[in-house]
């Protein structure tokens, strides 16, 4: 099964993305920023895949993904980015960080399908 992490500040994103990856049959955690996102992973070190926002409180999704790259997980996770950053200097950074992909806020299920086949996650 694989190990979703859905990291956003909006308890409403989160929701929706928890109905999305239920209906994909992911196990789903939740983190209301990064620091918080850090913890699960730490708990749960074979996190298959992160939806990351990049405006959050506490430790924003760039800060979150340069710490995540550095951690000694036995996997890495796929990371998608999943903000309304949506310049290209934005994604450039994101990518240059470790994003395996990157979604423009709002977001519908079927985008999180594509970019989830994508990166093989589906």
């Amino acid at each position: 099964m694989v190990k979703m992490l859905l990291v956003d500040d909006s308890r409403t994103v989160r929701l929706v993305g928890r109905r999305i990856m239920d209906k994909f049959g992911f196990e789903v955690h939740e983190a209301e920023h990064g620091e918080d996102a850090l913890k699960v992973v730490r708990e749960h070190p074979d996190i298959d895949a992160v939806l990351l926002d990049w405006n959050m409180p506490v430790m924003n999704g760039l800060d979150f993904l340069k710490a995540l790259r550095s951690l000694p997980l036995p996997k890495q996770p796929t990371v998608m980015m999943c903000t309304t950053e949506n310049d290209m200097d934005h994604i450039m950074q994101a990518m240059e960080a470790g994003a395996n992909e990157y979604i423009m806020k709002p977001f519908t299920e079927d985008i999180v399908r594509d970019k989830l086949e994508v990166v093989g996650i589906l």
